[in-house]
């Protein structure tokens, strides 16, 4: 007996689901081995490669599964699902137990750990659109309107996830409570699929693939070859990876790196994606009968035009937010801004496009879209790496806009000279993309020629108003603005300042080490910005060593620029280490230190909870000696605050610095003020007691108040009071990250 085939939109539906549990992994399981292997960016880029090789590797298995005699693909489709959710359940406990014994690793090892660790829910992941395609194929007769409308359904599903995790799943879940949703999800497809199935049918095994093209093409023996077909996957996959790297930048540095706003853009970006798409089948509808090659043209236009829009999209931001008001409604206006919606529409409708020329619609149809999807996907970590790792190493943004705009235009002009287009008519072509792309820079220097100032002032730019320095690496982007403050991706992260008497910039904590500390002869610092706080702790007089650890190598550049700080890198007792911090004190499981020093970064940025967490405190006690102290940023938030009380005995605040210990810590004035004395920042004593100001400001310091009298320590007590019925910061509820984000 033959069954009714599952209904294409049944399977659409299906796929749909499906995308909302994949995209909510991605963000977890990165995120956890993030905290695994560290948030720099070799240890991110290793775990981001792994995860795209697994993907891509997933989709030559379901190519070839779905070739196999009496293959059932929506049975196939139910058993991955249901193997997805299995692993999701235990993903994290798996991550865990393995941090255990390899957290720390180089780089290369990390990658190859990762890889591992993401393989089978990866694998399984990749393999299912050929899977689903080979079904869709049998019933719509139409690769390209098969993959549209699948990569429509499950991309939409992805975007609907972004939103969702960023408006509540992980703010009030957490990593675990997120994945157990996805897990949730995954098993009730596959049920679902598995209960429908005898009553509805997939394809029954008895029924057999559909055979042969189908006639209403007669195209067989004039589709794209599919090596060109990759290459043209693959470009498609590297511009929209390769902008998406750009755009990540941008919104990081205008948002303030907020992991809402951020995930808020990513899934309005997969959203345009998905649009693009089904954009693609609608198109194809009716045009069956259509010569590839004037197909093969559509594409090259989408390329162009693309590449033009995507370029686009940040010189309009920059624009836009210097011409703004209101930051928030800016923030979330600027997700949809047309520029960015357009070229991600556009990039979402080449995939399908690509896959109806190149893939005729038979038996083999899954197995073929397999090497494309592979191709895709190759494109896109091609994109990450060269793009994320080595271009924005080596130049400045628009440079590196540019780049991705010509190899787009490029590629889209060889598409027309391969489309058998006339000669008279390629070179009209050739000569109008070459005065777009011009125009397009044209109009954007303007607005690149104060790009960073326009993201950062938010709509308050002044005419003439730059920054003094301007550094980007793989790291980040670092600003120092014309009054010598430090911005670290859009984020205020300290001044270049080494003063007692004019404190700008509250560097009276950095020498308040010998008020919590008898003798802080050893010294780790995690976080260097300006080197302000490193200089003033490396001129400390009971100092040996000073160890410093800093994740963007981009601070050291501009160190030397500035007298305040410029002997720091020569200084003896000075040694900096380019790492991630929690990474680094894994790996160095034997160094111990009289204090910890971290300048932590805001609670609500991304990444934060890698060095505010409890587990992260426990981690670095484990590095103090007897009667050693931690001292760090809390920026105010409770959460933190109570956090650091539960990892130690003993603790007090210093504004908004919390100094902890599991050993008794009294602060003694007297021996602070003997310190203080005696201070000396490249030979030149730091209070000159023989005059007035300098003799007030110590006599203020001594008092523990501040200018207008208020005291500067919480005593223990009190602040266990305030705090008590905080929830502490956890790697797994992840803090204060996914809070909305708060006025600057």
């Amino acid at each position: 007996m033959v069954r009714r085939k599952f209904s294409i939109g049944w399977v659409c539906a299906l796929f749909f689901c499906s995308g909302v549990p994949a995209l909510i992994y991605q963000i977890v399981w990165q995120r956890a081995l993030f905290t695994i292997f560290g948030t720099n960016v070799q240890a991110m880029t290793a775990v981001v490669a792994a995860f795209m090789l697994g993907l891509g590797l997933g989709s030559l298995s379901g190519g070839l599964l779905s070739q196999r005699p009496g293959a059932a693909p929506v049975r196939m489709f139910a058993a991955v699902e249901l193997a997805i959710g299995t692993f999701g359940i235990f993903s994290l406990w798996i991550f865990r137990s393995v941090a255990a014994f390899t957290a720390g690793v180089p780089a290369g090892e990390a990658g190859v750990i990762a890889f591992a660790l993401l393989l089978i829910p990866t694998f399984l992941m990749g393999s299912t659109l050929p899977i689903l395609v080979s079904h869709l194929v049998r019933i719509s007769e139409s690769v390209g309107r098969a993959v549209g409308l699948l990569y429509f359904a499950n991309t939409l599903g992805s975007a609907a996830a972004c939103l969702v995790a960023a408006a509540f799943a992980m703010r009030t879940l957490g990593e675990s409570g997120s994945v157990a949703v996805a897990a949730a999800m995954n098993f009730a497809i596959g049920f679902v699929v598995l209960f429908l199935t005898p009553r509805a049918g997939s394809v029954n095994d008895a029924e057999g693939p559909a055979a042969g093209p189908a006639p209403a093409l007669g195209l067989a023996n004039e589709r794209l070859a599919m090596p060109v077909a990759g290459a043209v996957a693959a470009l498609a996959g590297f511009i929209a990876l390769g902008y998406e790297v750009v755009w990540y930048r941008v919104y990081s540095f205008l948002s303030e790196s907020w992991p809402v706003v951020l995930t808020a853009f990513l899934g309005v970006y997969l959203a345009g994606i998905a649009l693009g798409s089904f954009g693609a089948v609608r198109f194809l509808r009716g045009r069956a009968g259509e010569t590839p090659w004037r197909k093969l043209r559509t594409i090259a236009n989408l390329l162009v035009l693309a590449s033009l829009a995507g370029y686009m999209v940040a010189p309009s931001i920059a624009f836009a937010a210097g011409s703004g008001r209101g930051h928030h409604r800016l923030l979330f206006a600027l997700c949809i801004f047309p520029p960015g919606g357009l070229g991600a529409v556009l990039l979402g409708a080449i995939f399908p496009l690509v896959a109806d020329v190149s893939v005729a619609p038979d038996t083999r149809a899954g197995g073929r879209l397999s090497y494309i999807y592979l191709s895709n996907i190759a494109g896109s970590t091609l994109g990450t790496l060269l793009i994320g790792y080595a271009a924005m190493d080596r130049w400045p943004l628009q440079q590196v806009s540019t780049l991705i705009a010509c190899g787009g235009l490029i590629g889209g002009m060889g598409l027309m000279a391969f489309s058998r287009m006339s000669l008279p008519r390629l070179g009209a072509t050739i000569l109008a993309v070459f005065v777009a792309g011009a125009a397009a820079v044209l109009v954007s220097l303007p607005v690149y020629s104060r790009f960073y100032e326009r993201l950062w002032e938010k709509g308050n730019i002044t005419a003439g108003h730059r920054f003094k320095y301007v550094v980007e690496n793989k790291s980040g982007v670092i600003a120092v603005t014309a009054d010598d403050r430090v911005l670290g991706g859009g984020h205020y992260e300290g001044a270049y300042s080494t003063g007692l008497i004019h404190d700008r910039n509250g560097i009276f904590r950095a020498f308040s080490l010998s008020l919590w500390h008898a003798a802080p002869r050893e010294v780790l610092q995690i976080g260097l910005s300006s080197g302000s706080w490193a200089q003033v702790i490396a001129s400390h007089p009971q100092l040996h060593k000073l160890t410093i650890i800093e994740i963007n190598p981009g601070y050291l550049e501009l160190i030397p620029r500035y007298p305040e700080v410029a002997s720091l890198l020569r200084n003896p007792k000075v040694e900096v280490d380019i790492d991630d911090g929690r990474r680094w004190l894994t790996r160095n499981r034997d160094a111990r230190f009289d204090i910890i020093v971290m300048n932590t970064p805001a609670n609500w940025r991304a990444q934060a909870t890698n060095m505010l967490s409890v587990e992260f405190l426990q981690l670095a006690k484990k590095h103090l000696k007897p009667a050693g102290v931690l001292f760090y940023n809390t920026t105010d938030s409770g959460e933190v605050q109570v956090s650091g009380l539960r990892a130690f005995r003993y603790g007090f605040m210093l504004q908004r610095f919390l100094v902890v210990s599991d050993s008794p810590v009294t602060p003694d004035p007297d021996r602070w003020r003997r310190v203080l004395t005696s201070y000396r920042i490249d030979g030149r004593p730091v209070l000159r007691l023989d005059q007035e100001p300098d003799r007030q400001r110590l006599e203020e310091l001594m008092s523990l108040h501040d200018v207008r009298g208020r005291p500067l320590i919480t005593e223990s007590a009190q602040l266990q009071r305030r705090v008590g019925r905080k929830r502490p910061v956890t790697d797994d509820n992840m803090g204060t990250e996914w809070n909305l984000p708060r006025r600057r």
